[in-house]
């Protein structure tokens, strides 16, 4: 594929050789970020260090489709009066990864040539969606140069079924976390409806307690939730360590195998009905993340079970499996958690302000979910199980835990060690699970209106990381896969997407057949 691929140079000249009524419509600079002439050189912080072990070594993917062709010179006087002014993304990495932990972020110049590469490609081709696939799948075996900063962005021209081009922005995990790095595109773009409007998104709290009103029974109450929290917490913890020593997932059809870390990913998407998911979150008096938890249990059961049934009749030499041995299956999801004071996607000035509680970088914690693997003949089991689930995981400490312990022992062992014990534990489990609130409204990039964000992570030790996203009236589900695990991942999409289906119609009270049964 890459032989057919001839890179030019994403030209253009600066934003004063153009003529002012030609000019076209960018964000103005980020409010509240320091350029490179007032920045020193940074140390890098511990967590920073372990996403550069050669053992955890993350980047992640943001695919953004437009409604409209992508112009590469908008895109890249857009970039200098914001990206650019960000730290991370005009210094680069020096050092190296070890015990000494050596390794700093120093400003350099920026050649934009260098990091904003387009294509020449046929933009009416035969089978796009698959070109694209493939093009980002090939980008992802190569990592990025370490001799300026880490972070590329490739424009496709390109029709696909769903957009009329596609960027594809590819960041080193250690310049930030997934909340970090919304902030920052989010900064980068602006409302459709009103080009001077930055987005809107959703403010969300932490998790109600469910406190009584002060008086009598509350001192029985604090006695009760700090036992709850106790015990919670030493359960997880014990149940953390044991992962790391012996506690392994059952060998499933999607658990990756040995090295699966360094394996190229295939990223695919699909979108479904953010009115959908928030008609059960209703219903049910539940929050999005239990429906979307919920939803992916129905969808990894109904899958697990075409693929039990079709190695029972020998088509894939395994035979022996009986839908039945479902129930028998521990699957877990390592599942990230945002640290920060206040939850969700904050405003990017914010997070980059001094002595800030929402502060810029990684910040993120793990928990561990087992998820329910089974056939449901109520389609509803899915979702009260998994808000079962994660209601206990909010009361405990574990992500905090994590976090703390990893600090520790990347400032006592060093990041290989770090490195190690993230990779084997995570290697323990089965998946990764992410999902992050976009904006509210539709919202375009250095004024191309934008059809949908498919953000994913890889370099990590999963053979399958499902991410859900919310844009406008739209949640994106996005896979990243090892092709060699899950060879079939639009089936696992589609059985996602009939597992809301199934979901929707038992809240409604329609007939649906049970979204486990295979078809």
């Amino acid at each position: 594929m890459t032989d057919s691929i001839e890179t030019e140079k994403a030209g253009g000249g600066d934003m004063e050789d153009q003529n002012e009524g030609d000019a076209p419509r960018w964000p103005p600079a980020i409010d509240g970020v320091v350029g490179v002439s007032g920045f020193r050189t940074e140390r890098l912080s511990p967590a920073a260090r372990l996403f550069h072990s050669p053992k955890f070594n993350c980047c992640i993917v943001a695919i953004m489709g437009c409604k409209t062709s992508i112009d590469p010179d908008v895109v890249k006087a857009g970039l200098r009066e914001t990206l650019l002014n960000h730290p991370r993304f005009s210094s680069k990495m020096v050092g190296d990864v070890g015990r000494s932990g050596r390794m700093k972020w120093v400003p350099t110049h920026v050649n934009l040539d260098d990091h904003v590469i387009v294509p020449r490609v046929d933009r009416d081709m035969d089978s796009s969606d698959q070109f694209v696939e493939d093009y980002i799948s090939c980008i992802t075996k190569n990592p990025l140069d370490s001799s300026r900063p880490l972070w590329e962005l490739h424009l496709l021209n390109v029709r696909t079924s769903d957009a009329e081009a596609v960027g594809v922005l590819r960041i080193h995990h250690s310049m930030g976390d997934g909340a970090s790095l919304m902030s920052l595109l989010l900064a980068c773009t602006r409302k459709t409806s009103d080009p001077d409007s930055l987005p809107t998104v959703p403010l969300q709290n932490r998790a109600g307690s469910g406190r009584p009103a002060a008086g009598f029974w509350w001192f029985f109450w604090a006695i009760w939730a700090a036992v709850k929290l106790f015990w919670n917490t030493v359960v997880d913890l014990s149940l953390f360590i044991a992962t790391f020593l012996f506690l392994k997932d059952t060998e499933t059809p999607i658990k990756g195998k040995s090295g699966v870390a360094k394996t190229m990913k295939r990223f695919v998407h699909r979108t479904v009905s953010l009115d959908d998911i928030k008609l059960v979150k209703n219903k049910l008096n539940m929050s999005i993340n239990d429906v979307i938890l919920g939803i992916t249990q129905g969808g990894l059961s109904r899958y697990l079970a075409r693929r039990y049934a079709a190695d029972g009749k020998g088509e894939n030499g395994k035979g022996g499996k009986n839908i039945e041995t479902l129930k028998n299956i521990r699957l877990r999801a390592t599942i990230l958690v945002n640290l920060r004071p206040a939850v969700g996607i904050q405003a990017l000035s914010d997070m980059m302000a001094k002595k800030s509680r929402t502060r810029w970088g990684n910040w993120i914690g793990y928990i561990v979910l087992p998820f329910s693997i089974r056939h449901q003949e109520d389609p509803l089991e899915y979702v009260r199980l998994a808000k079962a689930t994660i209601d206990r995981k909010k009361h405990s400490l574990e992500a905090a835990l994590t976090f703390v312990c990893a600090e520790i022992v990347l400032k006592v062992f060093g990041a290989n060690a770090a490195a190690f014990i993230a990779e084997r534990f995570l290697f323990q489990t089965t998946l990764a699970f992410s999902n992050v609130v976009g904006p509210v409204e539709e919202i375009s990039f250095y004024g191309h209106p934008i059809a949908y964000l498919a953000p994913s992570v890889f370099g990590h030790p999963h053979a399958l990381t499902i991410h859900y996203q919310s844009y406008a009236n739209k949640m994106t589900i996005s896979l990243a896969v090892d092709p060699e695990v899950i060879g079939d991942p639009y089936q696992l999409c589609d059985d996602l997407e009939e597992c809301l289906s199934g979901i929707k119609a038992s809240v409604l009270g329609e007939n649906e057949a049970p979204v486990s049964a295979v078809p």
